[in-house]
């Protein structure tokens, strides 16, 4: 018989997902007063033994996991029916599942039916729900259940009568239920995309680890500069009209950057005194101020109700971020990607960005090959063909590793490298979309299966680099992903949210080939980030990076090259022309190359390009043969960057 088939007298212990044996197991005990009773008429009884100590009563397999119910199954004496098991919650004894059991906690699996899901919901969810709720957080960190996903559709449950919904994203083609929460409506669709910053626990996590002064310090000068402002230059008017139409629907984000409506004046002085009394509140409280407290709750009102302007047209998704979300929040702290060039020990951004294995595979891949000595086209011609491949195998195999079998370790080897680099002929250029290889188990001049191209990425982030006098090196990528990010600014704060998650492919290339950046809950999207550090015998020898998105790589490598093969000064190195080849048709090219008669040549070869005004924006510096530091960047790129030593006096 069953026991306590409502729910209400028994204690669910835990779930949990067992990764060995694949199946979902629920922990439950009686509450106090219903022990020791007769597992078949459920009548008090004497204690007996300890029967078999813990048992597992089957579920209803559903889809692909088997489920569990796992409690203490003591024996007692019953008067009428003697020793027997003792009266477990839910459980059918005598049976190989029980039937309550089936309906309430089957679907657990993720594999369950809508229709399923819908009687589920509508019998028992308080109960169950809460089984849900961390059953899900548990396996969300284990399993992707996104992978293979081509269509999905979105259902709305209701139960109690109508008073309250469920929304399910649902495999289109299984019916699989791959994600659910409560509630109905865009602002609950909007958690299944939502995105967490991060930036200033990074700061904190960083200066935790190696900060030598107080975060109130070092703010102080980033509240002096949005305290008595800057002078407005040709690229920031640009940008900022880039997103004139989309600040204009968002009243603070239209106070702040459009001041009288109008865009701001090259030359003028851009002042924001909201975000300078952020930075003092940071440095007076810790970074915890942005994830807990009235900054936190500003943050969370403005996600879940943005500030609309009454008469804009525009619509505007409420999105689900709560404070649970924010104090949640935690920085990765992961090893980088290494490779060996040309003697030196090259370090990257390791998953979930792209950077750091698609230089790294890059680099390998160019190694086999004396660029010092190649002509400008044959140069070309080889970097542009590696990162064709390195994009190929990208977009293939990287993602957020803990959703994602990644093969960081395959990708940046010498036998993969090997593999690809064969794929190169000085004659005539390779076409894209180009297959990936299989770095697990690379094949000579092979492929590891189907041409898909590269999806969309924008070309926009933040790279500073610098370094001390003790060698002491940091570059740092950050962004807040599009120029304007979401372009809502939280009222009073001074800061734009991001919208970060545009990084997640939200659709494959290919429905027949698996997207590794689809997204998922609590998943990392995959970027292109490619902070830089080369070491020699351990010591820095230099360091960059640059903003751009996808472009950030190609713009990475290509000055790694310029320098280290091609002898540029780094200054040089990062102004020289750019090319950069994304596994598509064709290769982006700044003014300077299209105007040169190396396109020519290299279009004898096969290749195909278009016009790019402007590719990355790269910042260095290198550590020189006595000592001293050189700082690198842009001559006029994005109006030109900004580079200098400082020294202890203050000068410069």
């Amino acid at each position: 018989m069953e026991a306590d088939p409502d729910g209400r007298k028994a204690v669910v212990e835990g779930v949990r997902f067992d990764g060995n044996e694949q199946c979902v197991i629920v922990s439950v005990r009686p509450e106090a007063r219903r022990r020791q009773r007769c597992g078949i008429c459920v009548r008090p009884a004497s204690w007996y033994d300890g029967g078999r100590g813990r048992r597992r009563w089957r579920a209803l397999d559903h889809g692909a996991v088997r489920v569990f119910l796992e409690a203490d199954a003591p024996r007692v004496a019953c008067r009428e029916h003697g020793p027997t098991v003792v009266a477990v919650p839910w459980a059918r004894h005598g049976a190989g599942h029980t039937r309550a059991f089936d309906q309430r906690t089957a679907w657990l699996a993720a594999e369950c039916s809508k229709s399923a899901t819908a009687v589920l919901i509508r019998t028992s969810w308080r109960t169950v729900g809460r089984i849900v709720e961390r059953y899900v957080a548990d396996r969300d960190g284990a399993v992707d259940r996104l992978a293979g996903l081509r269509r999905v559709g979105i259902d709305e449950i209701s139960y109690k009568r109508g008073h309250r919904y469920m929304t399910c994203v649902v495999d289109h083609d299984t019916g699989r239920v791959v994600w659910m929460a409560d509630g109905h409506g865009k602002d609950v669709m909007d958690a299944f995309f939502d995105h967490t910053p991060g930036t200033p626990a990074t700061w904190a996590r960083a200066l935790d680890a190696w900060g030598s002064k107080s975060l109130r310090s070092l703010l102080k000068p980033a509240e002096r500069l949005a305290r008595d402002g800057f002078v407005v230059d040709d690229t920031f008017r640009s940008q900022t009209a880039a997103n004139q139409a989309r600040f204009a629907d968002f009243p603070a984000s239209a106070k702040l950057f459009l001041p009288g409506g109008e865009l701001p004046v090259v030359g003028s002085v851009f002042k924001n005194p909201d975000l300078a009394r952020t930075y003092e509140k940071l440095g007076r409280e810790g970074v915890g101020a942005l994830y807990r407290g009235e900054l936190a709750d500003d943050i969370v009102r403005t996600v879940r109700k943005p500030p609309v302007d009454p008469d804009a047209t525009r619509v505007v998704r409420p999105g689900d971020l709560t404070r649970k979300d924010l104090a949640a929040y935690r920085p990765l702290r992961q090893d980088p990607t290494k490779v060996r060039y040309r003697g030196l020990d090259v370090y990257g951004m390791a998953p979930s960005s792209s950077g750091g294995t698609s230089v790294g595979e890059a680099l390998n891949i160019l190694e086999s090959t004396d660029l010092s000595r190649a002509g400008r086209a044959q140069y070309l011609h080889r970097l542009i063909e590696a990162s064709r491949i390195a994009f190929a195998d990208r977009g293939r195999w990287v993602g957020d590793p803990a959703f994602e079998d990644v093969p960081t370790k395959e990708l940046l080897s010498r036998r993969f490298a090997d593999a690809r680099e064969c794929l190169i002929r000085d004659y005539k250029a390779l076409t894209s979309p180009l297959p990936p290889g299989g770095p697990r188990n690379p094949e000579r001049c092979g492929s590891g299966g189907s041409a898909v191209p590269t999806t969309f990425e924008g070309e926009n982030t933040t790279h500073l680099t610098t370094a001390d006098r003790w060698g002491n090196v940091v570059a740092y990528t950050l962004t807040i992903e599009s120029t304007g990010g979401s372009a809502i600014t939280v009222p009073g704060r001074g800061f734009l949210l991001n919208n970060e998650l545009t990084d997640f492919s939200f659709a494959p290339a290919d429905p027949a080939v698996h997207d590794p950046n689809l997204p998922g809950p609590g998943k990392r999207p995959r970027s292109s980030i490619s902070p830089t550090i080369v070491l020699k015998h351990g010591k820095p020898v230099l360091a960059l990076g640059s903003p751009g998105g996808a472009t950030i790589i190609t713009t990475v490598l290509q000055s790694l090259t310029g320098h280290l093969d091609r002898g540029l000064p780094l200054v040089d190195a990062i102004a020289a022309p750019r090319a950069s080849q994304r596994n598509a048709p064709t290769t982006e090219i700044e003014p300077d190359l299209w105007n040169s008669p190396v396109r020519a040549e290299l279009e004898k070869l096969g290749h195909a390009f278009k016009q790019n005004p402007e590719i990355g924006a790269a910042t260095g510096v290198q550590r020189l043969p006595d000592g001293r530091w050189l700082a690198a960047a842009e001559k006029v790129r994005r109006s030109g960057g900004s580079a200098m030593v400082v020294h202890p006096g203050g000068g410069h």
